[in-house]
């Protein structure tokens, strides 16, 4: 087992530096009536830095005005992020909300295990953040909120008192797996958007398992394989599905992006949608009304939902929501991917 890292103080970064923790305080804090030398001044921050340690005293001093920027960390890699079809309206809404509090939004793609927020808080010198995509084993993370630090969830840790803007991931699953059962359909496989350390992912596996339990269908775990927010993904776990389940006849992917290599997988295996195979996703992006077969799916607002966080950060930064969650609904909007059951 890992043993969990303990986060660096004060104490320490004026240890490494070889100067007062006061000398500390002031250096990060920035205070101007404090007469330190340029040369000590850098090795505080130098210090800070390699540590990985950020005064909040600092931060809070920015957010009275000196940076009047807010970051949007994006839990995925750049090439995740690409692919991400709603980022446009859901930064839209994010910096409308942004701008009529005065503040400039900075965008930043945070892989899991590379990079670091602190990096992010000391370099880009941030006000807030609003991170989207969070994940239950985010360590540092759970840091900064313990810290107090500005920042507003895009989705939801229960086990975190963060704020946080979210759609109803669970019952939008369930909306998607209950229109697959009340056309007929018995065999029903689920495709995930992501990872289960996903929070996102792992709701919209649990409405699919809700759904399936109120109509009486134990769920079999061998009908559930993880995408990884992309098409490649989606193609790979659907040809997974049809090896373990040949009797498969409709299938939940948790993202349109994902059902789109899902559709593909099944046209090379020679399966017609919805003819032998009903599919039915989730965000409904643009290109999925579009699609061959238009793709039946789960309507996430996602500008609303960027208005939302957006509104939040600036309302937290002025020092007000200290704890809220706010849900978001989604939409069934049925097309021409799903049919009954040949």
């Amino acid at each position: 087992m890992t043993e969990r890292r303990r986060r660096a103080t004060s104490a320490d970064v004026a240890a490494r530096a070889g100067v007062s923790r006061t000398t500390v305080s002031f250096v990060l804090n920035e205070r101007p009536d404090a007469s330190i030398a340029e040369e000590t001044r850098i090795r505080v921050r130098e210090a800070a830095r390699e540590l990985g340690y950020y005064s909040h005293g600092a931060a809070r001093a920015l957010a009275g005005g000196a940076s009047q920027t807010i970051g949007l960390v994006l839990r995925q890699s750049p090439e995740q992020v690409s692919s991400d079809a709603l980022l446009a309206e859901t930064l839209w809404g994010i910096g409308s909300e942004a701008h009529k509090g005065g503040y400039r939004v900075l965008v930043e793609p945070l892989s899991p295990g590379v990079g670091r927020y602190t990096d992010l808080v000391l370099s880009q010198r941030v006000d807030g953040l609003i991170v989207s995509g969070p994940r239950t084993d985010d360590e540092e993370l759970a840091a900064l909120v313990a810290d107090d630090f500005p920042i507003i969830l895009q989705g939801s840790l229960p086990t975190l008192d963060a704020p946080s803007v979210d759609v109803d991931n669970r019952a939008g699953a369930r909306a998607a797996v209950d229109h697959l059962l009340g056309l007929g359909h018995r065999v029903v496989g689920c495709i995930t958007n992501a990872p289960l350390a996903y929070t996102a992912a792992a709701d919209r596996l649990e409405g699919y398992r809700d759904a399936l339990g109120a109509a009486g269908i134990r769920f079999d775990a061998g009908l559930v394989v993880e995408g990884a927010f992309d098409a490649t993904s989606g193609w790979s776990a659907m040809g997974a599905l049809l090896d373990r389940a040949p009797g498969l006849t409709a299938v939940f992917v948790a993202s349109d992006i994902v059902a789109f290599g899902a559709l593909r997988a099944l046209r090379e295996a020679g399966r017609r949608v919805p003819g032998d195979v009903s599919v039915v996703g989730f965000d409904d992006i643009p290109l999925a009304r579009h699609f061959d077969p238009p793709l039946t799916t789960i309507h996430l607002p996602a500008r609303a939902l960027g208005v939302a966080a957006g509104r939040a950060l600036v309302e937290r930064l002025a020092g007000g929501l200290r704890s809220a969650r706010i849900l978001l609904d989604t939409e069934m909007v049925v097309r021409g991917s799903t049919r009954r059951p040949a």
